[in-house]
């Protein structure tokens, strides 16, 4: 349970950090909304990011992997719809986004162990 709420936690920070740095992402809300967010991102990456790359494995292969980049984009822009106050200004502040919170995870996951 404990690793559950630092996950979402961790998907907050990432958020909060991916808002800051990337023009075009914006959030308007509390940090509950934010926390919200991060619980949402978690189900995201958890449930319908799989089926996106089992659906998109040609465009991955024809791609070498590059479209990994924009499927990410369009995911956040995704989620961006469900989230009240945190908007994605289009594909290209969204493959930024995906960029950015993927680093920021990464370094999350590396500092406090997955």
């Amino acid at each position: 349970m404990v690793r559950l709420i630092l996950y979402i936690l961790g998907n907050a920070f990432a958020l909060w950090v991916t808002q800051a740095l990337v023009p075009g992402i914006t959030f308007r809300g509390s940090i509950v909304t934010l926390i919200i967010a991060g619980a949402i991102w978690g189900l995201f990456n958890l449930i319908v990011r799989p089926i996106a790359m089992i659906l998109s494995i040609p465009l991955l292969i024809l791609t070498l992997g590059l479209f990994y980049f924009i499927l990410n984009g369009i995911l956040l822009w995704l989620v961006s719809l469900l989230i009240p106050g945190y908007a994605v200004g289009g594909i290209v502040a969204g493959i930024l986004g995906a960029l950015v919170l993927t680093l920021v995870t990464w370094v999350l996951g590396a500092l406090f162990g997955k």
